[in-house]
C-alpha cells in the first residue's frame, strides 16, 4: 500500500505544478458531468457531485465552469455527453499490473488508444480479472501534513471507522472501507482537517519492487496513459525503496 500511495503523493505533487491543467480540468469536468446525471445536480443530497466539485475548487478550477458542467450533467442545459465507464486492466515494464478507468464515448477509441500507449511503452493489455484480483476498492482521503498532527488525525479517523492512516510525508491518507468514505470525510470536516480529496481508489494486495530505471520506466508509461483523454484514473501495484523514490523526486 506505501508504494500505490507514494505514487498518490508524487501524482498529486505534479498536478499542482502541471502545464497539461486543461487535461486536468477536462477530466474534472467529466467527473462532475457524471456525478450530476447520475444523482442529480444538488451536491448536497448527492456525495459523488460535492466531491467531484471540492477536488475541483482544490484544482482552481473556475466557479464558471464548474456550475456549467452541473448544468450539462442535470440537463439544465444542453450539450452534455453520454459517458461510458470502462476498466482496462494491463501489464507496465517488470511485470506491475495496472488497472486504467475510462470515461468515454467512444469504446473504440478508448480501447484503441489504451492498447498502443500501452505497447509503446512497452507494456500490454491484460485479460479480464488477470490484475484486478490483486486490487480491492478502498476510499482514500489525502490530507496535506502540513501542521497536520499525525496522532490527533488518526484518533479521529479511526473513531469514524477508518482502517488505517498512512504518513507519506507531504500527506496523511487515510483508508477506509468505501462505504465509510463519506463518514470518515464528514468527521474529519467536523474536526476542521482541511482535506485535499475524498474518493475511493484500487489498492493493491501484493507489490513489485522496482529500481530507479525500472519505476521510470512505469512512470512514463502511467504518464502517457494519463495524457489520454478517455483515462480519468490509474492504479498500479509498483512500489519502490525510500532511496528511489527521493532519487525519482529529485529528478522533478
Amino acid at each position: 500500500m506505501s508504494g500505490h500511495s507514494k505514487w498518490a503523493t508524487t501524482k498529486h505533487k505534479k498536478a499542482a505544478i502541471d502545464a497539461k491543467r486543461g487535461k486536468l480540468f477536462a477530466k474534472l469536468i467529466k467527473d462532475i458531468e457524471v456525478a450530476a446525471k447520475q444523482g442529480g445536480g444538488d451536491p448536497a443530497g448527492n456525495p459523488a457531485l460535492y466531491e467531484a466539485i471540492y477536488k475541483a475548487k482544490k484544482n482552481s478550477m473556475p466557479a464558471d465552469n464548474i456550475k456549467r458542467a452541473v448544468k450539462r450533467g442535470s440537463g439544465a442545459e444542453g450539450g452534455g455527453v453520454n459517458y461510458e465507464n470502462i476498466t482496462y486492466e494491463g501489464y507496465a515494464p517488470g511485470g506491475v499490473g495496472l488497472i486504467i478507468e475510462c470515461l468515454t464515448d467512444n469504446h473504440n477509441r478508448a480501447a484503441a488508444d489504451v492498447r498502443s500507449t500501452l505497447g509503446k511503452g512497452g507494456g500490454s493489455l491484460a485479460s479480464s480479472g488477470s490484475v484486478a484480483f490483486n486490487f480491492s476498492r478502498k476510499g482514500q482521503i489525502t490530507i496535506s501534513s502540513e501542521n497536520v498532527d499525525y496522532d490527533q488525525l488518526f484518533e479521529i479517523a479511526a473513531e469514524a471507522g477508518a482502517e488505517d492512516v498512512i504518513d507519506d510525508g507531504d500527506v496523511y491518507t487515510v483508508i477506509t472501507n468505501p462505504s465509510d468514505l463519506m463518514i470518515v470525510r464528514k468527521a474529519l470536516q467536523d474536526a476542521n482537517f482541511d482535506y485535499e480529496s475524498a474518493e475511493t481508489a484500487m489498492v493493491p494486495a501484493n507489490t513489485v519492487e522496482l529500481d530507479a530505471d525500472g519505476a521510470r520506466k512505469v512512470l512514463k508509461l502511467i504518464d502517457n496513459l494519463d495524457d489520454l483523454d478517455d483515462v480519468q484514473n490509474i492504479y498500479s501495484n509498483w512500489t519502490a525503496s525510500d532511496d528511489v523514490m527521493r532519487e525519482l523526486e529529485d529528478e522533478e
